[in-house]
């Protein structure tokens, strides 16, 4: 199907669309700073500009649109039936640009949080989901260690001879 927008038309409206200061990055700033939480918006120093920096929990939070990002299954992602080959590429880069950017933080020391338009858009189930997300936050989770300690159980102590010496 032919767009029904002239190119200067389709562009003026893309160019409209906002990075920063979206309603769902809105509702999720308000909340948190409702429970007391503050934080930095888009630092630019950070790999990503992530949309909240919560300092004291060395955590950062992204909101991400449902079409931008490429959110599977989601009811608000549908690639568009023109211009395919650009909209899978451009939404190919941003998948890759977000792992690497979550990479990035975490291996700085980062707890990084992905939160998708879809989640809190509605706003039946929206207050339960933002209090998960605030236990997400100021809840330390416990690491595994990166090795385990084998139990007693463990060693196999039928492969030693029983009986005498």
């Amino acid at each position: 199907m032919a767009d029904t927008m002239t190119p200067e038309q389709r562009s003026r409206c893309m160019a409209a669309i906002k990075g920063k200061d979206t309603k769902p990055e809105m509702i999720v700033r308000k909340y948190l700073f409702s429970r007391g939480l503050r934080y930095r918006v888009n630092n630019r120093k950070l790999p990503g500009s992530p949309d909240i920096v919560l300092k004291k929990y060395k955590t950062v939070i992204f909101v991400d649109g449902c079409f931008w990002h490429a959110h599977r299954g989601c009811k608000y992602y549908r690639l568009p039936k023109s211009n395919v080959d650009f909209w899978r590429a451009k939404i190919a880069r941003n998948i890759a640009r977000d792992y690497v950017n979550n990479v990035d933080l975490e291996l700085a020391g980062w707890k990084v949080i992905r939160v998708w338009e879809c989640e809190i858009r509605a706003v039946r189930g929206r207050e339960e989901y933002l209090d998960k997300l605030y236990e997400k936050i100021v809840k330390p989770v416990s690491k595994p260690l990166p090795y385990s300690i084998p139990e007693e159980e463990d060693y196999d102590v039928a492969a030693e001879p029983e009986g005498e010496l």
